[in-house]
């Protein structure tokens, strides 16, 4: 048999780095603006401030990124009552798909999140430029940067273009229309599914989704057998779950990425829905996937001396 390599598509390579930023600004910072022949995203991990991009202005939120396309003249102002965190990274891409970012907006989801910190990390292990340094026109490779954290950082940057795209395509139409019983329910969690970020209240879900409190209550339970919020909290439970298998973040850094107001009622949810803390669902997950690889793991109740 002859066999035929395959050479894979990379729609979205990114093939340089320009800078890599972490900012911690105080509440009355302005930066007055510029433009450059290179992408840029700036995301806002904590707080709100202004954003000027092109001839529009705009308030950026939490969880809110935007991107800056080659040419573009952009600048930002904080808004005079918070401070704002910020990721901003630029970068060359020579991919045309690059286009469909061309004055976009998104809101991070936690798997965005996740890719975020990640690049934030391998950055700061990879050079020994400062990320809080407004000031830097290039970065420089640290002499004891890790193994592949450059291959990493950009995996990760691309990672996280790929799954904005994805998640931003239209909806294909279902092949056959449901009740309108069963559209509002999917319409509603389709809805939550996109903020299991956000801590949100029956009352908000109800305005969103212009569906009374009583109506959805009823078809929900018909549907799901309980609660609108009780779902979203194993929704938000379950994606918790998945994100300590990856193993890509701490408890806390979580928690904070599901939206809990604190890393005690994180834990609290979810030992409610999984009979376990996070750290013991950490540990057990760890032990399965160590008997999985082949090494030894012995069953439960087994002697290990």
């Amino acid at each position: 048999m002859e066999y035929r390599a395959l050479r894979l598509r990379r729609p979205l390579a990114v093939g340089e780095i320009v800078t890599v930023h972490y900012f911690e600004y105080a509440s009355s910072y302005a930066f007055p603006g510029e433009c450059h022949d290179f992408w840029e995203f700036l995301y806002v991990d904590k707080g709100s401030l202004f954003v000027t991009a092109g001839s529009a202005r705009r308030e950026l939120g939490q969880g809110e990124l935007i991107f800056h396309a080659p040419g573009e003249f952009h600048a930002l102002e904080a808004n005079g009552s918070v401070a704002p965190n910020l990721v901003v990274v630029s970068f060359r891409c020579l991919s045309p798909d690059m286009e469909l970012f061309r004055g976009r907006s998104f809101r991070a989801g936690p798997a965005e999140r996740a890719l975020l910190a990640r690049i934030v990390r391998e950055s700061a292990a990879a050079f020994s430029t400062p990320l809080n340094d407004p000031w830097t026109a290039g970065l420089e490779r640290a002499e004891d940067a890790p193994y592949g954290g450059e291959q990493l950082l950009g995996a990760a940057l691309e990672e996280l273009l790929i799954r904005l795209l994805r998640r931003e395509a239209p909806e294909a139409p279902p092949p056959e229309l449901g009740s309108g019983a069963d559209d509002a329910v999917d319409k509603v969690l389709r809805y939550l599914e996109r903020r299991l970020d956000q801590p949100l209240t029956l009352e908000q879900v109800c305005r969103d989704n212009l569906i009374s409190r009583s109506q959805l209550q009823k078809l929900f339970r018909a549907r799901t057998g309980g609660g609108v919020m009780a779902h979203f909290g194993r929704m938000r439970v379950d994606e918790a779950r998945r994100m300590i298998r990856t193993g890509g973040a701490n408890m806390t850094e979580i928690a904070a990425a599901l939206g809990y107001q604190s890393l005690y009622y994180f834990s609290r949810q979810f030992k409610k829905h999984t009979g376990m803390s996070p750290t013991e669902y950490a540990h057990s997950v760890k032990m399965l996937s160590e008997g999985a690889d082949g090494r030894s793991c012995k069953p439960c109740g087994e002697d290990r001396g």
